[in-house]
């Protein structure tokens, strides 16, 4: 029976210094990990940052992994969403050309979609769209007849459903073997 390689989100609190992602994509690395998407931005903690990591693998690879993550030192908790129900978003800038006879098809595209249109030159159009995995991947596939010129896509974002995250931390961000 072959093992199933699935998608997970990784999110990790991380302290906010200099050094830190390199530290967490060399794990990745050293682990034959390839990272499909991350993003990093401020936590809800100050002097802490969140990474969302987006990974192929088997959920027990992906748990050694997971495990390895929570003992870098400056890893204050790890939680794999796999299991969870989650929301997750990704953004999407995207320049489009758009002559003057296909311009109006190009913003319907953009309307039914529900991205937004901030930026127009003479023979191009900037385009802003938000949601997940499969909708930007949709909205690009329709784009494609009209020569995209350039992608900026950020990584996946995501928090759990309902109540309580699985990355809530009560008190100041931990130290490890007396290290800050």
């Amino acid at each position: 029976m072959p093992v199933s390689t699935e998608k997970h989100i990784l999110v990790a609190l991380v302290v906010d210094r200099p050094g830190v992602m390199s530290r967490v994509s060399s794990l990745f690395r050293r682990r034959g990990f390839n990272i499909e998407k991350i993003a990093v931005g401020a936590a809800e903690t100050p002097h802490l940052s969140r990474m969302t990591i987006q990974v192929l693998g088997t959920q027990a690879r992906v748990e050694q992994v997971r495990k390895q993550l929570e003992k870098l030192v400056d890893v204050v908790k790890v939680a794999d969403l796999y299991d969870d129900s989650v929301v997750a978003r990704e953004l999407a800038l995207v320049r489009v050309k758009a002559t003057s006879e296909r311009r109006s098809e190009i913003i319907q595209i953009t309307n039914v979609f529900r991205a937004s249109i901030v930026d127009v030159s003479c023979d191009s159009l900037a385009i802003e769209i938000t949601g997940d995995e499969e909708k930007i991947d949709s909205f690009l596939g329709l784009l494609r007849g009209y020569n995209i010129k350039e992608i900026a896509r950020t990584g996946v974002i995501a928090l759990t459903r309902g109540g309580a995250s699985p990355l809530v931390v009560h008190r100041g961000p931990r130290t490890k073997k007396g290290k800050e």
